[in-house]
């Protein structure tokens, strides 16, 4: 995503879309089915609040295929073992001095601890939003001009800016990759991915006009039909996840907010699209 593009833009009248090129409007698999899952050993207490007969909430779990070398518990649910996650800020950012892994006392995990002044560095989950867009019943998507993934398809979306909120910045992000103009119909579904400390949140959008173009960081911009999305080329686990709820909310004729938390296989890197279980998926 572009960092450059913010409101000021505005105030000073320049347009984002100085470089998009508007044009007109102008394809998946099977999808892997979803299985009702007892709840989860991970989180026992909000399974049962929530996968109970009758309550809002309903609990899955998807796999991507593939082997997996990961343990399984009584019933053969496969089970990743609990990654252990390490600092990784080197340097102190108050005196520049370099940091040391320890767990501070009172503490629990790992931190980056500063071998100078003391100070503890703590590390947070980043914050991804964007856009489900929607037109004449199909999805708007991009094709990457970027590492990582170049080349591969994804849903408009990026880090949230400092100052915004999601739903602002999942607009911006949006305009910026494929020059779009939205209005934002709803939330959509949150996805976590402890693994590598990022949180989604994805919104159901409409065009305000139908014209789209590829921004600097998209090579191409497209509309696909469900049946169409090119899922042996999508970028990122989290879109397939997100393409996939929205086909069962099709299929389902209602649109539902969903939650979900997506599980990296062991040795999976973070951007392979096929390495992963989906663990916790509840929809209202």
């Amino acid at each position: 995503m572009l960092r450059s593009l913010n409101p000021l833009l505005f105030g000073l009248g320049i347009s984002p879309l100085h470089h998009c090129k508007l044009r007109t409007l102008s394809n998946l698999p099977k999808i892997v089915s979803f299985s009702v899952l007892r709840p989860s050993p991970l989180s026992p207490r909000l399974l049962a609040l929530y996968s109970r007969s009758g309550g809002p909430f309903m609990a899955f779990r998807m796999s991507s295929g593939g082997l997996d070398s990961s343990s399984s518990d009584a019933d053969g649910v496969t089970l990743a073992p609990p990654a252990v996650w390490k600092p990784r800020i080197r340097f102190c950012q108050s005196c520049g001095g370099a940091t040391k892994q320890v767990i501070p006392d009172g503490e629990e995990k790992l931190r980056a601890v500063c071998s100078v002044c003391g100070k503890i560095h703590y590390e947070n989950p980043k914050m991804v939003v964007g856009c489900l867009v929607e037109h004449d019943n199909k999805v708007l998507l991009c094709k990457r001009n970027i590492e990582p993934s170049y080349g591969l398809w994804t849903l408009p979306a990026g880090f949230l800016e400092i100052g915004e909120s999601a739903m602002e910045g999942a607009m911006r992000e949006t305009l910026e990759e494929a020059c779009a103009v939205v209005d934002v119909i709803s939330p959509f579904a949150q996805l976590d991915i402890p693994l590598i400390g990022q949180s989604y949140i994805i919104f159901r959008a409409k065009l305000k006009t139908p014209h789209f173009s590829p921004g600097p960081e998209s090579l191409e911009c497209a509309l696909f039909a469900p049946e169409d999305i090119p899922f042996g080329s999508i970028a990122f686990s989290s879109i397939t996840v997100t393409l996939k709820m929205y086909i069962e909310d099709i299929k389902a004729g209602s649109a539902r907010f969903h939650y979900c938390t997506i599980n990296k296989r062991p040795g999976a890197s973070p951007s392979d699209p096929n390495g992963f279980e989906v663990d916790n998926h509840m929809h209202l």
